[in-house]
């Protein structure tokens, strides 16, 4: 008997802290981020086996996972747990909070040590990314910034030197140029700006200026004037330059892995499909994020932080944990190699765990190469953020088409957007 009870006990210990049997349900944005969300699932059952973690159908994207999310909330069907976007993380938490239906992480994070925890795990610059309102709501999950992929040997052909490729866009446009074959059916580049789901591409080209997104107000729009202008110029650019063709933002990701594009600016997180995907058909490289500004041009920081919406003790404990790991060393290693996102846990850069793996694999590091660069992906105020961006979308598109012209174009995305903050 007592050979029994030590064998029990030595498997709670292994098995980490025993807590009663309980289900959480987990919703997160992207299906294509099933299969590295269903192995943290996994791995953590694992080591948890009184909770059993259960995956809600993936919404589309962030938006509309916001918009889905916000309405669960007011008929109290949430998600015990949410990966929201970083932008929309302000907008969730400002509108939950309010209504007592989002957890206040600091209990928990208390419990764990409380800053020296934090501080432990994770850079400054990455819990910023979910600290609204001076308090921590979300563990950070994903995170990824804006870089080039680009063919090999489609570069080659045209000129290009890989040991040697462009250092801003002028550059970069030059060269898509002598890539584009329109006879041939190839695109020099691809920049999904006025595809992209959310407004992630457009605040880059605003970032990488060097400048603010948003004036010191926080209120209104600081890309008003020139900013602004050379923006919507630049993604015209790519058009009427660069051989872009606008299409849909799952059709130029197609045309890439087809070996028709030269290269295009995706999110890091691209690396593992696009490394599986274009095996045997091109040599696929990487590089990172043109700045207009040397020293000062920033790019913003994708990804999402888990928050606990249950109100249930039992619930917010179990989901505590879940968080908790898959914002760890051993979670972040299992979302890393799933996607290719950067990790957000510092100490998963351990030559165990991803630090031997990154000099491997480089095509996988090269968002921590403009790390320095990298700056947190801030929403609008209010709670039209979603409406903002697909208003937004539709006047960039016309102006990439030259449907619009660039002073009217931006003069009627300023009206609006000032307008739907104020509302």
């Amino acid at each position: 008997m007592r050979q029994l009870l030590c064998t029990l006990a030595l498997g709670l210990v292994l098995s980490g802290p025993a807590l009663a049997e309980v289900t959480i349900s987990v919703m997160h944005p992207w299906p294509g981020h099933n299969p590295f969300h269903e192995a943290e699932a996994k791995a953590f059952m694992e080591r948890y086996p009184d909770i059993k973690v259960e995956f809600r159908a993936s919404a589309e994207n962030y938006d509309t996972g916001h918009q889905l999310i916000i309405g669960d909330a007011m008929t109290g069907n949430a998600p015990d747990v949410y990966h929201s976007g970083y932008h929309l993380l302000p907008e969730l938490v400002r509108t939950l909070s309010a209504r007592g239906q989002i957890a206040d992480l600091a209990p928990f994070i208390e419990k764990e040590g409380g800053q020296a925890f934090i501080d432990e795990n994770f850079n400054p610059a990455i819990i910023d990314l979910t600290t609204i309102d001076g308090k921590i709501w979300a563990m950070p999950f994903n995170a990824s910034t804006p870089v080039i992929f680009y063919n090999k040997e489609l570069i080659e052909k045209a000129g290009g030197d890989i040991d040697n490729l462009p250092q801003d866009w002028d550059g970069w446009i030059e060269l898509a140029g002598k890539i584009t074959q329109p006879g041939g059916g190839v695109t020099g580049m691809a920049y999904s700006v006025d595809a992209w789901p959310d407004d992630w591409l457009w605040r880059a080209l605003i970032s990488q200026q060097g400048v603010p997104f948003m004036n010191e107000d926080g209120q209104t729009v600081a890309w008003d004037g020139e900013t602004g202008r050379k923006a919507l110029e630049l993604a015209r650019r790519f058009v009427t330059e660069g051989g872009m063709t606008p299409m849909d933002f799952d059709q130029a990701r197609q045309k890439f892995l087809a070996g028709l594009t030269g290269f295009t600016i995706q999110s890091v997180n691209s690396a593992r499909s696009f490394e599986e995907l274009s095996a045997g058909k091109f040599t696929l490289g990487t590089a990172i994020f043109p700045v207009e500004n040397a020293a000062e041009g920033k790019v913003p920081t994708g990804g999402n932080g888990a928050v606990i919406l249950s109100a249930d003790p039992a619930k917010q404990e179990a989901a505590w944990e879940y968080i908790k790991f898959v914002s760890s060393p051993e979670g972040q290693d299992i979302a890393v190699r799933g996607s290719g996102y950067m990790p957000t846990n510092q100490k998963a850069m351990a030559p165990e765990l991803l630090g031997d793996f990154y000099k491997q694999n480089p095509n996988w590091r090269i968002s921590l190469d403009q790390i320095d660069r990298a700056v947190p992906w801030a929403g609008y105020p209010g709670t039209n953020a979603v409406e903002i961006w697909r208003s937004q979308r539709e006047l960039i598109a016309e102006v990439m088409s030259g449907d619009l012209g660039i002073e009217e174009g931006l003069a009627e995305m300023v009206e609006m957007t000032n307008s739907l903050i104020s509302k």
